[in-house]
């Protein structure tokens, strides 16, 4: 890390504390990697003592702080790295949280937490806010937040309180629509988003490597599907799918949602690849929800198994 230029961390999770010079601290592992030449103070989240998740009525709570490996530990069975106690290999369901069959698509946590790829040390480190605000193409904590239409609670300077989806807070590559001085409090994923079945896809150049490729499908249950495309693009791209047409028809739709100005360019991927490989993967998507539910079959490896997103 190179911030040479912090003078004072500051534990506080006040809006009205913040002035330029500022920035808010996470878990840090973004902000550290990317170092900074101009930041005088880091305010810290962590003392706020948020609670990582809360069931509520209208459906899950995620603080900002929560993080990825407070995350996969909802659902309980095999958890990785230090989530579990020494000598352990498996945990009971969270007390309190709902099982898979009253919400489906509590399926997509762990993938997308395995979508990261990280070591235990950022497994640990790393919050689901500090993802979603660094606002990365490949962030998988925005790909999972906005393939279940989530919204972000935000707090800002003066008491400001505001709410947001998420796919409309991560506005581009590195870029969010949050103000100066706004912090995200909360994510709020709606209980109806839980009830429905959804599938996962990811595609990446290498086996570890950095997803080039993250689609999310959701079943709305009116005889269409929400699809949300992240990490081929710079910022999340939804669009709804009738469960009647065809591959064609799929393709036409996705490729329209997918101007060349959306699509992201990196070493991670070329635009015509991702491009394309969202239309595959849009198509299976489409297929595996459009069919009765089926089994999962075995994971040879973390990131392999339902939804293929590792190949």
């Amino acid at each position: 890390m190179d911030l040479s230029t912090v003078e004072e961390v500051r534990a506080t999770a006040d809006p009205d504390d913040f002035r330029e010079g500022d920035a808010w601290l996470g878990g840090g592992t973004v902000l550290f990697s990317y170092g900074s030449d101009r930041l005088r103070r880091l305010l810290d989240l962590r003392s706020a003592g948020w609670e990582p998740w809360t069931v509520r009525e209208g459906g899950l709570e995620l603080a900002a702080t929560c993080t990825i490996a407070e995350l996969y530990a909802l659902p309980g069975t095999e958890a990785p790295y230090r989530v579990l106690r020494p000598g352990v290999t498996a945990q009971p369901r969270a007390d309190g949280f709902p099982g898979v069959e009253e919400w489906p698509a509590t399926e997509m946590l762990r993938p997308c937490c395995d979508a990261f790829v990280a070591s235990f040390k950022i497994w640990n480190t790393s919050t689901v806010g500090g993802n979603v605000a660094a606002a990365l193409p490949a962030g998988p904590m925005t790909s999972l937040l906005a393939g279940l239409d989530a919204e972000a609670t935000v707090w800002g300077p003066g008491g400001g309180r505001r709410r947001l989806p998420v796919a409309q807070l991560v506005t581009g590559d590195r870029r969010t629509a949050l103000a100066p001085g706004e912090l995200i409090r909360s994510f709020l994923v709606p209980r109806a988003a839980l009830e429905t079945r959804a599938a996962f896809r990811r595609l990446s150049l290498s086996n570890l490597g950095r997803s080039g490729v993250l689609l999310i499908g959701r079943d709305l249950r009116d005889g269409r599907i929400r699809l949300t495309v992240t990490a081929a693009t710079v910022r999340p791209v939804q669009l709804d799918l009738p469960l009647d047409v065809g591959a064609a028809e799929v393709a036409r739709r996705v490729e329209a949602a997918l101007p060349w100005e959306l699509v992201h360019d990196d070493i991670h991927g070329l635009p015509e690849w991702r491009r394309d490989m969202s239309v595959l993967l849009a198509q299976e998507i489409h297929v595996e929800l459009g069919s009765p539910p089926q089994p999962p079959s075995p994971a040879a490896h973390p990131l392999e198994g339902p939804g293929g997103h590792l190949r």
